[in-house]
């Protein structure tokens, strides 16, 4: 018999964070861990929680969240990453969605029936909320998170920021999950550095640097005024130049590779 909520996680060596993160889903009826080439301690501090771990080597990052979604059991699926928690306040809220809504379906899923829910993502670097200037190359500021099983499927053609198709109407969740993004500015600058690095990789063409330092200016501007990002000051500009700095320096990685 299938169970009630599936929380499924994809990790890569996050024997800092992967502990509090299990410990929100306490309300879940079964947890998925997928390890992806994990060389830590992550593994044994999974352990302590549940034992159904799916171990791996995957570069595609639709590939191994797909591998998650296959694996969990329940009728509901929250996915979650080990550097997110969930509050006691959304855990009721998901709680009370999911028992106000049918549980299961023997023929087709009703059209008008709420196959997922989307979160607000709170995003931290150290013990600081940021809530502005954001954009999805960096960090997004709202995600589907809870879905029925079998509706959403990722695509496989990227190292980073995977597409998905889904089937069914999509709600919104009040309370946002908690998103330690960051240790500190020296952690945001080295995940730039890795997802410039991740981006290079699934470039398949070259740009003019004219549209390049022009898209620079946009991206700088999106972040900065449309999601406001002047409202966190010096840190804002910085984020806006890491958001406009990031296809350029995607593009130098991966013209040195071709």
């Amino acid at each position: 018999m299938s169970r009630k909520i599936s929380a499924v996680i994809v990790a890569h060596n996050e024997e800092k964070k992967i502990a509090d993160c299990l410990r929100s889903l306490n309300f879940a009826d079964e947890i998925v861990v997928v390890l992806d080439k994990c060389s830590d301690r992550t593994k044994e501090i999974v352990l302590g929680f549940t034992d159904k771990i799916i171990e791996g080597s995957w570069n595609i990052e639709g590939a191994r969240r797909n591998a998650a979604l296959d694996a969990a059991t329940g009728e509901w699926i929250l996915e979650i990453d080990a550097d997110e928690r969930i509050s006691p306040e959304l855990r009721d809220e998901i709680l009370e969605k999911i028992k106000s809504n049918p549980g299961k379906f023997p023929g087709k899923f009703p059209e008008k029936f709420p196959g997922a829910f989307s979160a607000p993502i709170a995003n931290y670097i150290g013990k600081r909320l940021v809530k502005y200037g954001w954009l999805r190359t960096l960090a997004v500021l709202e995600r589907n998170t809870l879905s029925y099983r079998k509706l959403k499927r990722y695509d496989e053609d990227k190292e980073i920021h995977p597409t998905y198709k889904f089937s069914g109407e999509i709600k919104s969740l009040e309370n946002p999950i908690i998103h330690l993004v960051d240790d500190d500015i020296s952690d945001l600058l080295n995940r730039f550095n890795r997802y410039t690095t991740w981006r290079a990789r699934d470039l398949k063409n070259k740009k003019n640097c004219w549209s390049l330092i022009f898209g620079f200016k946009i991206r700088f501007l999106k972040s900065f005024i449309g999601k406001k990002g002047y409202k966190e000051g010096l840190l804002g500009v910085l984020i806006a130049t890491l958001c406009g700095l990031y296809p350029i320096v995607a593009h130098l990685k991966a013209n040195e590779n071709r």
